[in-house]
């Protein structure tokens, strides 16, 4: 699965998610922030635009001060994105706002500033579970939707080809699969916990059709085996999805 992920910039740890910060501080809400500042943007939208530059995603559970700001000044950051070749895309419903390469209607390529980053095989397979639990948690009227990372590590063993005997090592790339999948933000919650919440951009950010496409890869490089039969309606759409196009 290959995706477009961050810019190649150096990690900001005030770019972290910010679940207990408040509003922006009123004096940095100048629009020069510098002396010799030419730039537009307010303190605020400049940080709600290096997020989703440096970020993945944001969203109102992970980014609130970020997402409150995206909301309100949808349309000068959507054009700043632009004039970087990018496009913006936001899920108002999961509340989650995320970034991709834009493209070309003449079939030319922009420059990017993207990475096009494979997902591995294990990293795959947690996405599929996580997104079949996801939805059926919801389903079940569940506010949030949380997952046991060994409940993840079993899922990815049970697409083990028969053939496999190197267990060690497939459980060591299941664990390395969930590690990065917290890194990625689509969960939450420290590295070396052993539970973790589902965030809800996992389901705008995996194309159901995508995601049909790699589990029958993974079923055919398992020689036609069928394991780990995703539960519930994984590639069924929501009621308020179909007849809809898939971002």
């Amino acid at each position: 699965m290959s995706v477009d992920t961050d810019l190649d910039l150096e990690p900001d740890s005030d770019l972290e998610p910010d679940l207990d910060s408040g509003d922006t501080d009123p004096d940095l809400a100048s629009v020069s922030l510098w002396e010799g500042d030419e730039g537009g943007l307010e303190h605020g939208q400049r940080h709600a635009l290096v997020t989703l530059l440096k970020q993945r995603f944001i969203s109102a559970r992970t980014h609130p001060r970020d997402w409150r700001v995206l909301v309100e000044h949808e349309r000068v950051i959507r054009g700043r994105l632009n004039d970087l070749f990018l496009d913006l895309l936001v899920d108002r419903s999961r509340e989650v706002a995320w970034k991709r390469q834009a493209t070309s209607e003449t079939g030319g390529r922009f420059p990017t500033l993207l990475h096009d980053v494979a997902w591995s095989r294990e990293e795959t397979l947690v996405l599929v579970h996580l997104r079949d639990r996801l939805r059926a948690g919801l389903a079940g009227g569940d506010a949030r939707v949380y997952v046991d990372r060994d409940d993840v590590v079993d899922y990815i063993e049970s697409f083990r080809p028969a053939h496999a005997t190197d267990e060690a090592g497939d459980e060591k790339r299941a664990r390395n699969a969930v590690t990065s999948i917290v890194k990625a933000g689509l969960l939450i919650g420290a590295p070396g916990d052993d539970r973790f919440e589902i965030s809800e951009a996992v389901e705008p950010l995996l194309p159901l059709e995508l995601l049909q496409e790699l589990l029958e890869a993974l079923r055919r490089a398992n020689g036609g085996e069928t394991p780990g039969e995703p539960e519930g309606d994984l590639f069924e759409p929501a009621a308020d999805q179909q007849g809809q196009e898939q971002a």
